[in-house]
C-alpha cells in the first residue's frame, strides 16, 4: 500500500509492503502517483518526503505482478484516466522532493530515488540499476537520462552496465546523495532537509524547479528565453511583492505562492 500523509507543511509518502521489500506492484504504482499529484495539488504542502517501510526503499517492479501482465501493457498499467502518465511524476511534482532511502532501492526503486530532487540515504541503504541482468532498460528513463547528469556519464554507465550495487559511501563519494546517517536518524533528517525549502516562495521554487529540469534537454538560447519568461512571472507575484516587502520590514516572509 501507499501511505500519504501531511504534517506540518511536509507530505510523507511512504512505500509500505516491507514483506515484499516494498516492491511496486502496478496497483501501488498508480496510487503512488496519485499520492504524488496530490501533493502537488495540496496548497498546505511544500515540500515532499519520499520513503520505504521496513528497512528498505523499494525493490522494484513486483516481477510476480509484472509476470501476469501482457507485455504490449506493461507500460501502460500505472495509467488512468484521471490522472494520465506525465514524464517522471516526481520530477513533475511542482514541490521540493526528498528522498529518504533506507536499505534497497533497487530497479526502479533506483530510478524513483534518481528522480527525488534531493536524496538522504541511511548507511545501510544500497542502490541497483540491474535492469541488464532482467534483459532490460532502466524502466523510467531516469537511469539512462537524468543520472548521467547527476553523477557524470562514465560514472553512470559503469554502473547501468554491471547492475551492481552501490553502497551508501560511495552514493555519498559521487554526489548522489547530499547526506548519510543512521537508519534511526534518516526519518528526522529527512524531515529537516524537506522543511529548509518551507522558507521559500512556492510560486519561485515551482519555476526553478521547471527551469532546472527542463534545462537539462534544451539549448542554452532557449533556456535563457524560458528564463525570462519565468522571471516575468515572478516578477507580477504576490510573492514576489511580498518577498521584497518582507526584506524592507526586516521581518519573515508570508508567502501564499500567487
Amino acid at each position: 500500500m501507499i501511505r500519504y500523509d501531511v504534517r506540518e507543511r511536509v507530505a510523507t509518502i511512504t512505500i509500505d509492503r516491507p514483506e515484499k521489500r516494498n516492491a511496486m506492484s502496478y496497483a501501488m504504482l498508480r496510487d503512488f502517483h496519485a499520492a504524488l499529484a496530490d501533493a502537488g495539488d495540496d496548497g498546505d504542502v511544500g515540500a515532499v518526503v519520499i520513503t520505504g517501510a521496513g528497512g528498505a526503499f523499494c525493490a522494484g517492479t513486483d516481477l510476480a505482478d509484472l509476470a501476469d501482465t501482457p507485455e504490449d501493457e506493461r507500460g501502460t498499467r500505472a495509467r488512468t484516466p484521471e490522472r494520465p502518465t506525465r514524464t517522471w511524476p516526481i520530477v513533475a511534482c511542482p514541490k521540493p522532493v526528498v528522498g529518504a532511502i533506507d536499505g534497497a532501492a533497487a530497479g526502479m526503486g533506483a530510478e524513483l530515488a534518481t528522480q527525488c530532487d534531493v536524496r538522504i540515504a541511511s548507511t545501510r541503504a544500497r542502490f541497483g540499476w540491474n535492469f541488464v541482468h532482467r534483459g532490460l532498460v532502466p524502466d523510467t528513463g531516469a537511469g539512462s537520462f537524468l543520472l548521467p547528469r547527476l553523477i557524470g556519464p562514465s560514472a553512470a554507465l559503469r554502473i547501468l552496465y554491471s547492475g551492481e550495487f552501490v553502497g551508501a559511501d560511495e552514493a555519498l563519494r559521487l554526489g548522489f546523495v547530499a547526506a548519510v546517517v543512521d537508519p534511526d536518524d534518516l526519518a528526522v533528517a529527512a524531515d529537516a532537509e524537506a522543511r529548509r525549502f518551507l522558507a521559500g516562495s512556492p510560486f519561485a521554487l515551482r519555476r526553478v524547479k521547471q527551469l532546472v529540469y527542463e534545462g537539462m534537454a534544451r539549448p542554452a538560447d532557449e533556456h535563457l528565453r524560458r528564463t525570462a519568461e519565468l522571471l516575468e512571472e515572478c516578477f507580477r507575484s504576490d510573492d514576489h511583492r511580498e518577498g521584497v516587502a518582507a526584506f524592507l520590514e526586516r521581518r519573515e516572509a508570508h508567502f501564499t505562492g500567487r
